[in-house]
């Protein structure tokens, strides 16, 4: 499918959050629309040089290797010998891979309130589809225990950082005490190596939180430090019967056969778009299996971990029920065709198997070739799910067929809906200010403005990508009424404010993409997308705004204290795409 000024990704999903990437598909320019061609722009750009100061030759590459390029999509002309302008890292440099303990499966640990919980971070080696890599791991585990608490609980989590950069945790999504928050530079000083902080964890809501650093997570998340926490409700009918329940912790690598593709140490690479990977991990494994019964509805926890790409999650036709996102459940339950999932997003959804035999647990999206202009659909299989023929041995599809209100949400959100049509308090622009690429990059991303996609499924464009890093890439947040930028904006409220924040995402920036937005500390609701009124609210910490499209979400400013709000792709975060705001104390 060639791609003209509006061209969208035309992807199947659940009501709601894709609103704005439909509204978008619909508006996809004419077929015959003049894209830019690979041709054209081959002869445009094929005899540039370097900009001063960029590097070209490949005895000053180092340890730097240009990551693979996918299938159809030629390196573009111009890139040879370029690489990023930061020092390369790689994990565990020096050290006998073959020695180091050999990482294990995720655990999960029950953990009671008052209880104290040790979180060591550690290189380990680890063996996936036959090559062997030094990675981080919390506890030795890849994923980081499961961590298992009951709503309200108050939780110690002893941390120790025994790898070779400063680090922290931040709990995601957790309305905690603002000193235990873990953004460093914000809330606490970076655990430098060697180091020790013990961070107080109070869990007031249940649902589905993750946790992992707050510093490099670029590197330190996707080499492997990260875990999720689950946070069990009182109520024993807060969700519906089931026959099983499952964690789905996604998550991608960058390797080739040297290895994975080295970091910037000291300015993260991949700055435009994101590190997309190319080896698939659930629960950081390739070849995810689950064996079910015949009428079997299976809970799964989702939870996106990856530095940059969102997911589209289909269950091979299975029928799929939306229960639950970040902080809470749905006003209603819904059923949908897949799960589209953001970096640092959680979805709870059940799925009932019905059919024998084995399905594909796969990623389904319309990927972008750039360098010719063209969408194509690409399918990742991440697993699959064996259905044996034998029944279930407890039938609850009465209840699975059921979409159930949930009359306390609704309740909890009431107090809110007064505020529903209040007048905007903030606004932000995301955006992205670029100088300093070869002239090679530039020219072709100039191109390359004439068109966009409201998601960016896949990476079109890895050797531009690899060679930008966050020295060029200054990624913004733009409060629109004063100009401020990034952490030059620190937004005051008071304890019990409910603020309604506009969030703008730029379609004439110089390479527009979808941003996950985060707010540390507090919850808020989805109101509109793109002028259209949410119909089904639930409580998130962490949403993901399409390229030209305006939400405007509603902040329940609850939680005293000073923190972060960002784009959750760790490159963008990275790259300056952060910004403050302060909760005041009542008296």
């Amino acid at each position: 499918m060639r791609l003209g000024r509006l061209g969208a990704p035309l992807i199947a999903s659940f009501a709601g959050w894709t609103m704005a990437v439909a509204a978008a598909a619909q508006a996809t320019a004419p077929a015959d629309t003049t894209p830019r061609g690979a041709g054209t722009a081959g002869q445009g750009m094929s005899g540039m040089a370097g900009m001063p100061g960029m590097s070209t030759g490949s005895a000053a590459s180092g340890a730097h290797r240009m990551p693979p390029m996918p299938n159809d999509i030629p390196m573009m002309p111009g890139m040879e010998g370029l690489h990023p302008q930061a020092i390369p890292y790689i994990a565990g440099t020096g050290t006998d891979v073959s020695a180091l303990p050999a990482g294990v499966a995720s655990t999960p640990v029950e953990v009671a309130d008052g209880d104290t919980l040790t979180l060591d971070a550690r290189l380990i080696r680890r063996t996936i589809k036959g090559a062997t890599y030094a990675m981080y791991a919390f506890n030795g585990q890849y994923p980081g225990p499961l961590i298992r608490v009951h709503q309200n609980a108050t939780i110690y989590v002893r941390f120790t950082n025994h790898i070779d950069l400063p680090s922290s945790i931040h709990w995601h999504g957790v309305r905690l005490a603002n000193r235990f928050d873990g953004a460093v530079g914000v809330t606490q000083d970076a655990v430098a190596p060697g180091g020790t902080f013990v961070y107080q964890v109070h869990f007031p809501d249940a649902g589905l939180y993750w946790y992992h650093p707050h510093v490099r997570e670029d590197i330190e998340q996707n080499l492997g430090l990260f875990g999720n926490a689950v946070v069990t409700s009182p109520d024993p009918h807060y969700y519906n019967p089931v026959n099983a329940e499952a964690m789905l912790l996604l998550d991608d690598l960058l390797v080739d056969k040297q290895g994975i593709i080295p970091f910037g140490k000291d300015a993260a690479d991949f700055a435009i778009m994101g590190r997309f990977g190319n080896l698939f991990l659930v629960n950081g494994e390739p070849n995810y299996h689950l064996a079910v019964h015949r009428g079997d509805v299976i809970r799964f926890f989702l939870t996106n971990a990856s530095n940059a790409r969102s997911y589209n999650v289909n269950f091979g036709g299975a029928p799929i029920k939306l229960v639950a996102t970040d902080l809470s459940r749905y006003e209603r339950e819904q059923m949908v065709s897949s799960v589209v999932i953001s970096p640092a997003q959680r979805y709870i959804a059940e799925v009932r198997f019905d059919t024998p035999g084995t399905i594909a647990l796969t990623n389904r999206v319309q990927a972008v070739n750039n360098y010719a202009g063209e969408y194509f659909p690409e399918v990742d299989t991440l697993g699959t799910i064996t259905v044996s023929p034998d029944p279930t041995t407890a039938d609850h599809g009465r209840e699975f067929a059921t979409l159930r209100a949930n009359p306390a949400v609704t309740s909890d959100i009431d107090h809110y809906r007064p505020m529903f049509a209040k007048p905007v308090d903030h606004e932000l622009a995301l955006t992205v200010n670029i100088q300093g690429l070869p002239n090679s990059i530039v020219s072709f991303m100039i191109v390359d403005t004439m068109y966009f996609s409201p998601v960016e499924w896949n990476d079109g464009m890895p050797d531009m990508n690899w060679v930008s890093t966050a020295k060029e890439v200054h990624w913004i947040m733009r409060d629109v009424a004063t100009g401020k930028e990034n952490m030059d904006i620190n937004w005051h409220f008071k304890q019990g404010d409910v603020a309604k924040i506009r969030i703008r995402n730029d379609a004439t920036s110089m390479h527009p993409m979808g941003h996950p937005i985060h707010f540390h500390g507090q919850r808020f609701l989805v109101l509109t997308r793109d002028g259209m009124p949410n119909a089904n609210l639930a409580w998130q910490d962490t949403e993901l705004i399409p390229v030209g499209s305006v939400e405007d979400l509603l902040l329940d400013a609850s939680n005293p204290g000073t923190w972060m709000a960002h784009c959750h792709i760790a490159e963008h975060l990275e790259a300056g795409m952060h910004m403050m705001f302060t909760v005041d104390p009542t008296p």
